[in-house]
């Protein structure tokens, strides 16, 4: 009996070693279709490069990013990152939720951003599913606490090839035992043009949203919904990012209220064009909102392949449900409880023209 409980006690040693070895490998995962190819890791769920061929057939990367995974966990970028377990900001690092007040870790002045301190981007993912040359899924346990944040929640994010040049991303999370607020989103870096083809300021842009939510100087979202029209913040009609960019104090950093939403469950959120190399991007989602940032924050930033990263050397839409949601009564909840499912896609669609 006393060798038969050491062999059963050696053989759990063995399988938890075996199971944090799993968890500690940090992988790169391709998935191409011709000259189509995106790179992906488990390091933070996060997007490498995007390689596409522009209107003369020539390939270029069109995100931004690091030489190697080990400088991703360095960065202070969120570069191609999946974020969460809310995205973008939450107010005084702190919500009310059923009576009980969360307190969580604040890593953007007072305030919380991407989910934070440790958040979903500097996590190492499992790796549940890899079809080579089609798709990938990341599977990742947040434990009650984590970040401040309630109850235990598995997270899921599928990167997938389909058809001709197209890119769709599935992210799921289930609470598993209190309700939660779960907002993921993608914070990948655009520049159509190449990585390190300089600023995106003549891109042109599309957002079929006829709505922001203004924030404070904390970038904070005070409760209003307002109109875009008349304000350097209308892209209705495609123009050039650059166009009306120094009407802003510090570039574009502003959650934009789909107009899709509501009226029906997938909707066109962005088009974006580069007239240099002919390269355009449709986004779509079921989310009702897309933050629209020309990563203002990035200076003298080391990239890729010796590249340093300015000011607006790339652009990011990140479908998404409001910032700072848990304190904004108006705005659509977040929460999620116990036997409900949080589901979140979105599908890019490239072309060359």
């Amino acid at each position: 009996m006393a060798n038969l409980s050491l062999s059963i006690l050696v053989f759990l040693i063995l399988s938890l070693l075996i199971q944090q070895n799993e968890c500690a490998n940090i992988d790169v995962y391709e998935l191409k279709r011709g000259d189509f190819s995106i790179k992906v890791t488990n390091y933070g769920a996060t997007v490498l490069s995007v390689m596409l061929p522009d209107r003369n057939g020539k390939v270029d990367d069109v995100v931004l990013g690091y030489d190697s995974v080990k400088d991703y966990s360095n960065g202070t970028t969120y570069f191609g990152a999946l974020v969460g377990r809310v995205a973008n900001r939450i107010g005084d690092a702190r919500f009310t939720l059923n009576g009980v007040v969360y307190h969580l870790s604040a890593n953007d002045g007072n305030n919380t951003l991407h989910g934070g301190k440790t958040g979903f981007s500097t996590v190492i993912w499992t790796v549940k599913k890899f079809l080579y040359q089609h798709h990938v899924t990341f599977t990742y346990n947040s434990k009650d606490g984590e970040d401040g944040f309630p109850g235990d929640v598995s997270v899921e994010v599928t990167y997938m090839l389909i058809g001709t040049n197209k890119l769709a991303l599935r992210m799921k999370a289930k609470p598993k035992n209190k309700a939660t607020p779960i907002n993921l989103a993608s914070h990948t870096y655009w520049n159509l043009a190449g990585h390190n083809s300089g600023d995106i300021l003549s891109h042109t842009i599309q957002l079929l949203a006829s709505k922001i939510t203004p924030v404070n100087k904390d970038l904070i979202p005070t409760g209003q919904i307002v109109p875009v029209a008349g304000t350097a913040y209308d892209f209705l009609k495609a123009r050039e990012i650059g166009s009306k960019i120094l009407e802003l104090a510090d570039g574009y950093d502003i959650n934009y209220v789909l107009d899709g939403t509501g009226k029906k469950h997938f909707h066109k959120a962005a088009v974006v064009h580069d007239s240099k190399s002919g390269r355009k991007m449709e986004l779509w989602t079921n989310q009702p909102g897309v933050q629209f940032y020309t990563s203002n924050m990035i200076a003298n930033v080391k990239g890729k392949s010796g590249s340093f990263y300015q000011k607006y050397a790339g652009l990011a839409l990140e479908t998404q449900g409001f910032p700072d949601a848990v304190n904004q009564p108006n705005f659509p909840s977040q929460i999620v409880s116990p036997g409900e499912t949080y589901e979140h896609i979105m599908l890019y669609r490239f072309t060359a023209e």
